[in-house]
């Protein structure tokens, strides 16, 4: 099943990739322009489930599954293309009952510049990080894709009170930047310089998903060069909902995704669900998915999707996790933290997130204090790891 809301170049091929694969293709265009996905779905073939307005993509996946037919549910990214095995692969793990879900490895579709600048390691009076230099502007052919860098080496984008906009480096660490498609020998200036020559490598996107002890989830692997050390299959706490499958009677016992969530965190809440029912969620890179990432959204430098990102967090520890960290989340998220509108979004969804924690509890096989000492602060660091907390999925 695939939700697209911005169609564009990706659609088609993503839809290719399954076309083969898979008995039945829904695709739900979630209000897309002039309805291009709906024309875009049925010259592939696709079931096409057509909404006039951007239902959000939890709901959107929601409506899907009630059209889809079979054992097995796979969720794909319009953005995101499949390798050929991939649901054969998956269908295999889930010949294991305890199985929630399977999640293939998923890498970046760009090609990457590395690049390591000679800069002495220091810390500013009152700032924790390791920090280099200011960068300012990062040109590939002309374009500033500053906001696309990534890895290690780069902290997160800030911004002045004029609108300007920059990124500390972390000293001597690497870090990475987009290269346009079909144009590897493109030119990579920073802050108008050539920088040292680096290596052109892919970089991981997601190997399944961890849990820290904040209750914030994020992305095993991401940011790091594919070069064979996320190879090996292996139980994870979560799995990206940008690609993956589960049984569809899984699906039903488990209920859908949490539609209030709107975008984010919903494929987090589904398997933190899967873990209080006693079931497992595996990463098998046997199959891989290439994925643009945030082709739709933005991703998280765009203010709507962090105030989303960081609501649903918060609601996600309220439903599932160990009731002396809720109280602890909701006290830290009314204390401190950023708000633009997050505590307002919070207040407005807690009770139903109450709620609904009351409801689910009735079904747990595993207490919440148990799925948390298994899993909290496990799997959640790794060689080039982008710098700073990765607070976002």
């Amino acid at each position: 099943m695939i939700v697209s809301h911005r169609p564009a170049g990706w659609l088609e091929p993503c839809l290719r990739s399954v076309s083969g694969q898979a008995d039945q293709v829904v695709l739900v265009d979630n209000g897309s322009k002039g309805a291009r996905a709906s024309e875009i779905g049925r010259a592939a073939g696709a079931v096409v489930l057509r909404s006039p307005v951007n239902l959000g993509f939890a709901p959107a996946v929601n409506a899907g599954a009630l059209l889809a037919k079979g054992d097995l549910l796979a969720l794909l990214n319009d953005d995101a293309v499949a390798s050929p095995g991939w649901l054969a692969s998956a269908e295999r793990a889930l010949a294991d009952p305890s199985v929630a879900a399977v999640g293939p490895k998923i890498v970046f579709s760009a090609l990457y510049r590395e690049v390591t600048l000679p800069d002495a390691e220091w810390r500013a009076p009152g700032d924790t990080r390791p920090l280099g230099r200011q960068v300012r502007t990062v040109l590939v052919g002309g374009r500033n894709v500053l906001a696309a860098a990534t890895g290690p080496g780069l902290h997160r984008l800030e911004v002045d009170g004029s609108g300007d906009k920059w990124r500390w480096t972390a000293g001597p660490r690497p870090w990475y930047v987009p290269l346009p498609e079909g144009n590897q020998g493109a030119e990579v200036l920073v802050n108008g310089e050539e920088p040292p020559p680096g290596p052109l490598v892919r970089l991981v996107n997601s190997a399944g998903a961890w849990l820290d002890r904040r209750g914030y989830a994020g992305d095993m692997g991401s940011g790091a060069p594919d070069d064979g050390r996320f190879d090996q299959p292996a139980e994870r706490f979560a799995l990206s909902g940008a690609a993956w499958v589960t049984r569809m009677s899984t699906w039903h016992r488990l209920g859908p995704f949490a539609a209030r969530y709107f975008a984010y965190y919903e494929d987090i809440d589904w398997c933190w669900r899967a873990r209080l029912a006693g079931l497992r969620l595996v990463y098998d890179p046997a199959a891989s998915i290439e994925h643009r990432g945030s082709a739709s959204s933005g991703g998280e430098h765009v203010t709507g999707v962090r105030v989303m990102a960081e609501r649903n967090r918060t609601l996600t520890m309220v439903r599932n996790g160990p009731s002396r960290l809720v109280v602890t989340a909701l006290r830290d998220r009314w204390r401190n933290g950023p708000d633009e509108g997050v505590r307002a979004g919070i207040w407005q969804l807690l009770p139903w997130a109450v709620a609904t924690r009351a409801a689910m509890s009735a079904r747990w096989a595993v207490r919440p204090e148990e799925v948390w000492r298994a899993w909290a602060g496990c799997d959640v660091s790794w060689p080039e790891q982008p710098a700073g907390p990765r607070a976002f999925v």
